[in-house]
Parts: structure tokens; C-alpha cells; sequence
């Protein structure tokens, strides 16, 4: 999902908060102990994840490492550690927890950018644009079959967590590919998608940092719930950086969701209103349904859309979803951690990239 051209506005205009990069230091006081130790857990997650996926042959060692190297904002990992900084984080299984998260999310990638036809991701070529779907396909399959090793060191209980969680990843996809059923409202079942698809995993990146701290169980729910929320906003902030951004600084290709025909939030809204009779919606509608195989055909459909009040609607909603992450965590302590879950969902919706 992705960006666009120098003269829309950036998802920095439309809000009141500058756009932060997801990092420890972006959502912990700078110089305090746990932003050094968030960054020392880190590099220790990074080099857990390259040995993990290491294999003995050249092409599945190569497109294993392929993502993995090309960076990413490994959010879900950092989620993993916050959440044990309640219990004892530096207990070994919460390594692998991190790491577990980050290859199915990275699995999810390799999948969804054969199912996009995505040319890019992470600034990189995309997996399947180097070595076809079929090598793509099983290179997730394998980044999951690695996961689901750590997972199994872990007890029986990570691997059902994780069970229960990757079928929610692919019911969502399932469900975004299938399209609403006859009465459900087209924009509550995308909401509904994006809880599975993404929220999903980062509210089991909670509870995985949680259980496997031993930090008090009472957290546990109101850190999913969090988790859901803020991963329900962190997409809905993707699908305005597939409007307004500059895909240089996202790494994604430009206008992917409008030229797939991804039917994203901002795209609803301009439906819904077209369908009340808004006449700049309609013309909009219009112009989305026209053949966006060109690039002129995609700017001209991208700006109308950015400057249509429905896109304006959709950074509101995703503002919404981050305070409703926010208000999930009043039974959470107070304190430094509580302090960086907000501050990460307040920067999930503001980021540029």
C-alpha cells in the first residue's frame, strides 16, 4: 500500500503533531536507561532474526535475508519488548517472541506482494520481481515455518497463540479479497479486515511480551485491545501515505492501492458520498474507475481523491483509532512504558512512512 506526488499535502499538514520515525527514541525519552535498553534488545532481535532465517542453500538463504535486510521499522518486535518491560523483559523467551512476530509479519509480505503484483517494498524490489511468485510464495511459507520453530521453544501456548493468530491474518486477506456480503456495510467489513490483518499481530505482539515476561496477567486485555486498535489505525495511516507521501521516503511504489483497486478508506468515503448525491464525489468515483494503467491516469485519479473532503475524513477516523488505543490502556500502570504506547500510537498515524 502506498504514496505520491510534491504537491499533495503530507500526512504532517493535515495534523497537529510532527511526523516522527518509529523508533525507541521516538516514543521514550531519548537519554533514559529504557530507550538504551530497547536499542541494545534490538540489535539483539536483528541478529536472532539473521541467523534464524539463515539456510544452507544460496536462492532460499538469499530470499530469506532478501527483506529481512532491507530493513523496516520492525514495530511489532518493539511492541514485544514495551510490553515485557512489565514483567522480567530480559528473559530469553521474549527474544524469540520478537523475533517470531517480525518473520510472520515479514511472511505476510512476501505473500501480499504476489497477491498486489507489487513492484517494491521496503525501497527494495520486490521478492517476486527478482525471483518469480512461485520462489516469492515459498519464501514466506518458509520465514513462517521459521517462526513457528521459536515459537515451539517457547511452549505449547505460543504456538496456539501464533496458530490463532496467523488465521486471523489469512481469514482477513481472505475477506478483503472476497468483498462485503449482501447488507454488511462495505466500510465496517474494511475495518473488520484490518483488525484481522493487521491488528491481529500486533496485539499478540502484547500479549507475547506480557506471557512471556511473566508480567500480571490483568494486562493482558487491555494491551490486545490496544493492540487492535493501534493496528486498525497504523493501517488506516498506510493507506493515507498511499495518497500523500512521497514513495522515496515510504519505499513503496506510488499509487499501488488506487492502480490495484484496493478499496481503501479514503476510496469509501468518496463512494459513500458519491452515493448521497456529492457531485465532487461522483466526479471523483469517475475517475477511480477509469483504466489507471497509465501514470497520468493514476495522478489525475490520486489528486481529486487527496482533495476531496473524504480523504480528510479518513486521517480523522485514523486519529480516532489512535485515542481509542490510547483510552485502552487506562488500567495499564502509569509510568515510562504506559508513556511510549501512547506516544506509539499518537506516532503510528502521523509517520510519513
Amino acid at each position: 500500500m502506498t504514496n505520491a506526488a510534491e504537491t499533495s499535502p503530507t500526512p504532517v499538514e493535515h495534523g497537529t503533531r510532527e511526523a516522527r520515525p518509529l523508533t525507541p527514541a521516538a516514543f521514550v525519552q531519548a537519554d533514559s536507561a529504557l530507550a538504551e535498553r530497547l536499542a541494545d534488545r534490538l540489535v539483539r532481535i536483528e541478529s536472532l532474526l539473521d541467523a534464524v532465517v539463515e539456510q544452507a542453500s544460496a536462492l532460499p538463504d538469499e530470499a530469506c535475508h532478501h527483506l529481512l535486510r532491507a530493513g523496516g521499522k520492525r514495530v511489532r518486535p518493539l511492541l514485544v519488548l514495551l510490553a515485557a518491560e512489565f514483567g522480567e523483559s530480559d528473559r530469553v523467551d521474549v527474544d524469540r517472541a520478537a523475533a517470531a512476530v517480525e518473520l510472520i509479519h515479514l511472511a505476510t509480505l512476501y505473500h501480499d506482494d504476489v497477491m498486489d503484483d507489487a513492484p517494491m517494498r521496503r525501497g527494495a524490489p520486490a521478492a517476486h520481481t527478482v525471483w518469480g511468485n512461485s520462489v516469492a510464495i515459498l519464501t514466506g511459507d518458509l520465514l513462517f515455518a521459521r517462526a513457528s520453530l521459536l515459537t515451539s521453544q517457547m511452549g505449547t501456548a505460543a504456538v496456539r497463540l501464533q496458530a490463532e493468530t496467523f488465521e486471523r491474518l489469512v481469514l482477513g486477506q481472505l475477506h478483503e479479497f472476497t468483498g462485503p456480503a449482501d447488507g454488511i456495510d462495505p466500510i465496517d467489513h474494511y475495518l473488520e479486515v484490518l483488525g484481522d490483518k493487521t491488528g491481529s499481530l500486533i496485539a499478540a505482539a502484547g500479549e507475547f511480551g506480557l506471557r512471556y515476561s511473566d508480567a500480571p496477567g490483568e494486562l493482558i486485555a487491555p494491551l490486545r485491545e490496544y493492540g487492535e486498535k493501534v493496528g486498525v489505525a497504523f493501517q488506516l495511516a498506510d493507506d493515507l501515505i498511499d495518497l500523500v507521501s512521497d514513495g522515496a521516503k515510504s519505499g513503496k511504489t506510488p499509487g499501488t492501492d488506487l492502480r490495484e483497486g484496493v478499496a481503501t478508506l479514503p476510496v469509501l468515503y468518496v463512494r459513500q458520498d458519491a452515493r448521497a448525491g456529492d457531485a465532487a464525489a461522483r466526479e471523483v468515483v469517475a475517475l477511480l474507475e477509469e483504466d489507471l494503467g497509465s501514470d497520468a491516469a493514476l495522478e489525475r485519479a490520486r489528486q481529486a481523491l487527496v482533495a476531496h473532503p473524504a480523504t480528510a475524513r479518513a486521517r480523522r477516523a485514523a486519529e480516532a483509532w489512535a485515542e481509542d488505543a490510547v483510552a485502552a490502556l487506562a488500567p495499564v500502570p502509569d509510568g515510562e512504558v504506559k508513556d511510549g504506547l501512547v506516544e506509539f500510537a499518537r506516532s503510528a498515524v502521523t509517520r510519513a512512512a
